[in-house]
């Protein structure tokens, strides 16, 4: 777990090394079989995953990278090709955004199980089962890693876990956990999958009454809890820049007096969450609709 930890080149020895990430798996799952999920083994094994999948899709070898990044038939010859890891453009990756995955392999092996349904689906369970926050954390943080990027894969795993795995549920529980970093990490993941336009509605059905009752009447006194803040306004400004009827559910959740009393605080040490409260205000302000509203 240590070991894990000690940056890209022990990440990738560890990715690497045959039979390590599927011996994890495969713990994991027989302990969650055995109705186990509290076990300090099985905290170890998944924070092992969480840290072996930071910066995954930047770091894959050539090789994964280019059975990950295929294109749409779409797609013309014309169009530039983009590098796995090079900079692109806005309009090639709108069309990536909605790239499939090529089809799952039924039994991955080592590193292609970092992003496979499968594990998706045990962190999924571990947060719905398990009582011991440091797990709850990791599984939350493997996910949020594995939904960090702007390419196919993250954008893959989002859709997973919002659409086939039905895991809003079990995030938008760790929302009212009073450990603050699995709160943190909860809000971060959300925050990724609302990027993905196509999973907005359903999160902000699920999702955005949870994230107005927990953001604060003010800003926080606490670093961890005003990055905390600042998160929930960004995830909220993303389900609502593009949608009237999203930025409706937050007025009916009461959530604008307190977006307005965190963006009035001038202190230079909270400016983070002030500064995403007022982007949020700017952007709900866009909606022309429902300004008689928001004076009401």
């Amino acid at each position: 777990r240590n070991m894990s930890s000690a940056g890209p080149e022990g990440r990738k020895k560890m990715r690497e090394c045959e039979g390590l990430i599927d011996s994890l798996v495969y713990y994991i799952q027989g302990a969650i079989a055995d109705h186990e999920p509290n076990d300090k083994a099985t905290e170890n094994c998944v924070c092992i995953l969480h840290n072996l999948s930071y910066q995954l899709e930047i770091e894959l070898p050539e090789s994964y990278a280019q059975s990950i990044y295929m294109q749409r038939r779409n797609i013309s010859n014309n169009d530039k090709t983009p590098g796995c890891f090079g900079t692109r453009s806005r309009k090639v990756k709108e069309k990536q955004q909605d790239t499939p995955l090529p089809e799952e392999k039924s039994n991955p092996k080592g590193v292609e199980s970092l992003w496979h349904s499968t594990l998706i689906r045990i962190y999924l369970s571990l947060i719905a089962k398990s009582t011991r926050n440091y797990t709850q954390e990791a599984s939350l943080g493997a996910l949020q890693n594995l939904t960090a990027g702007t390419g196919p894969m993250p954008f893959a795993v989002a859709r997973t876990v919002v659409q086939k795995a039905n895991g809003l549920p079990s995030i938008r529980a760790m929302l009212h956990v009073s450990h603050p970093a699995v709160k943190k990490t909860a809000v971060s993941l959300l925050r990724n999958l609302s990027r993905n336009p196509s999973l907005q509605n359903d999160i902000a059905r699920e999702v955005l009454p949870d994230l107005v009752s927990v953001l604060p009447e003010c800003v926080p006194g606490c670093e961890v809890a005003c990055e905390t803040t600042a998160s929930i306004c960004y995830t909220l400004f993303n389900l609502t820049q593009s949608s009237s009827h999203n930025a409706r559910l937050l007025l009916s959740a009461h959530g604008l007096p307190k977006v307005i009393a965190i963006s009035m605080n001038d202190s230079n040490m909270f400016s983070k969450a002030s500064r995403a409260a007022s982007v949020l205000l700017y952007s709900l302000w866009s909606h022309t609709d429902l300004h008689s509203a928001y004076k009401k």
